[in-house]
């Protein structure tokens, strides 16, 4: 996450699949992530995926749809 802060500058993080269902992630890599960027006052927010672990499951169903 560190180099894609660095690389692409996001708003924000999404985090989908199973990732999104560790409630420690939210809270402890927005402190860790500016010991891997070069500005280290990089704060970007962190979210969870809409619909969870399911989000994939969904964009494969709408892309199959089409």
């Amino acid at each position: 996450m560190g180099m894609i802060l660095n690389i692409l500058d996001p708003d924000c993080f999404v985090l989908g699949g199973g990732m999104s269902n560790i409630p420690e992630i939210y809270e402890r890599v927005p402190l860790l992530i500016p010991n891997y960027t070069f500005g280290k006052h990089a704060t970007v927010p962190m979210y969870s995926a809409k619909w969870g672990d399911s989000s994939g499951v969904r964009g494969a169903a709408f892309l199959g749809d089409s």
